[in-house]
């Protein structure tokens, strides 16, 4: 027998088919950020970032123009399995040489070169509008400015985003999520932190006003504990974000797992929000005791979230999405890891017979039920992860870095 195939007959044995977990895999999407590969940075603006964010290393070779970035995304792509969705955020608009339009202007023209690149490629697009790098940001706020002019300019953003948004999906034919986060907040106790909360609403409820495909986009707002320079108040809290989502028709809540306490995990909501909720949105990331944005791993956090997905037989109910960006190491690798990590934790979760387990908990066995959880640990998952990497055309071990360590000899330099 080949090693799969003894894997195929241990995993049998719970009543687990891992060829069709293998074809399963092969149909979920993930989608990938594309500010991993320039740190944040974008084409509509220079500078420093703001609004909370902050990447943290100056590794060699970020992508500096729109060919760059793509082709960095392509080469990452290619090195993972399974099915891809391109994430954007609104300052990757590329505008042609001497044109320029500020965020309340942006068309979908100016995404037009993303929707060919994602389109020849098979894949859709998520989007993010962004509330942030920006002088109309003022004093950090944008949508919770109690100044009228700064509010209008970003509620003008979040519509263009709309309909953008609305552009890539009948485009690509696959559903958009367009995902609202803002980092306005306060750094020290406020004096009112309803008024702040109450101009973010109205602000929503007017982007979410103008007509849209809402089969197609999917409007979704993100939680936000704290940034650096608000750390005493956000006005898009988890609270905030779970009411406004749950009392606006058509709109999701999307979590971050790095936007909690460090003492909370996100697997435990995924199951609590699905109780109420016909979809969620996911940015999964990894927190280093705080919003940290690290690289995703396959610890532990990264495999609950995935087994709450499948436990819930939630696959087609979550839309799951990278977010992090790490400029100490090579920016490509980062992509490639995080993506496989993912796909490592979706594999493991799909191979776990959670039936079983479920009805050793119902009948109170929970000694039983202790005994197996562990069993799952040391069942042969990689030999079922080498056998999805072959049949999806991509390396299951590390070779797939040595690809990378010759992009970033011969291409990286180039941008010095």
């Amino acid at each position: 027998m080949t090693r799969y195939e003894s894997a195929k007959a241990v995993y049998a044995a719970y009543g687990i088919d891992t060829d069709a977990v293998i074809e399963k895999m092969k149909t979920l999407p993930v989608s990938l950020h594309c500010w991993q590969g320039d740190d944040l940075q974008g084409f509509d603006h220079e500078g420093a970032l703001s609004g909370g964010i902050q990447a943290t290393g100056n590794y060699p070779g970020k992508a500096k123009t729109p060919e760059q970035l793509m082709a960095d995304i392509d080469l990452a792509m290619s090195l993972c399995p399974g099915k891809k969705k391109l994430n954007l955020h609104a300052s990757y608009a590329i505008f042609e040489d001497g044109e320029f339009v500020d965020r309340d202007k942006i068309e979908p023209k100016h995404f037009a070169k993303w929707v060919a690149f994602a389109k020849e490629r098979g894949w859709g697009i998520d989007f993010n509008p962004t509330y942030f790098s920006h002088p109309m940001a003022k004093d950090g706020l944008t949508l919770t400015s109690p100044d009228p002019e700064v509010r209008r300019f970003w509620v003008d953003h979040g519509k263009a985003c709309m309909r953008i948004a609305e552009y890539f999906a009948h485009e690509t034919g696959i559903p958009c999520v367009v995902n609202t986060w803002i980092g306005d907040g306060y750094k020290d106790v406020p004096s009112d932190r309803m008024g702040p909360r109450m101009r973010y609403k109205q602000s929503l409820e007017e982007i979410f006003s103008i007509p849209y495909d809402k089969t197609m986009v999917k409007a979704t707002v993100e939680a936000k504990l704290f940034g650096i320079g608000v750390e005493a108040f956000t006005a898009g809290s988890a609270e905030f974000t779970l009411a406004f989502a749950a009392s606006h028709e058509g709109c999701l809540p999307l979590m971050d797992n790095g936007h909690y306490h460090p003492t909370e995990v996100v697997s435990d909501k995924i199951p609590a929000l699905l109780c109420f909720y016909p979809e969620i949105a996911l940015h999964i990331t990894r927190g280093v005791r705080w919003d940290s944005d690290h690289v995703l791993l396959l610890d532990d956090e990264t495999k609950e979230m995935a087994k709450e997905i499948v436990r819930c037989d939630a696959l087609d109910r979550v839309y799951m999405g990278l977010d992090y960006f790490d400029a100490s190491i090579n920016r490509v690798c980062a992509w490639v890891v995080g993506f496989r990590s993912w796909q490592k934790a979706l594999l493991g979760a799909l191979c776990t017979p959670h039936k079983m387990l479920a009805k050793l908990q119902d009948e109170g066995r929970f000694t039983e039920l202790m005994v197996m959880q562990e069993e799952m640990k040391m069942l042969p998952l990689g030999d079922v992860w080498a056998q999805y990497c072959e049949s999806c055309g991509v390396a299951a071990d590390s070779s797939w870095f040595k690809v990378i360590e010759e992009y970033e000899k011969k291409i990286l330099p180039e941008r010095a």
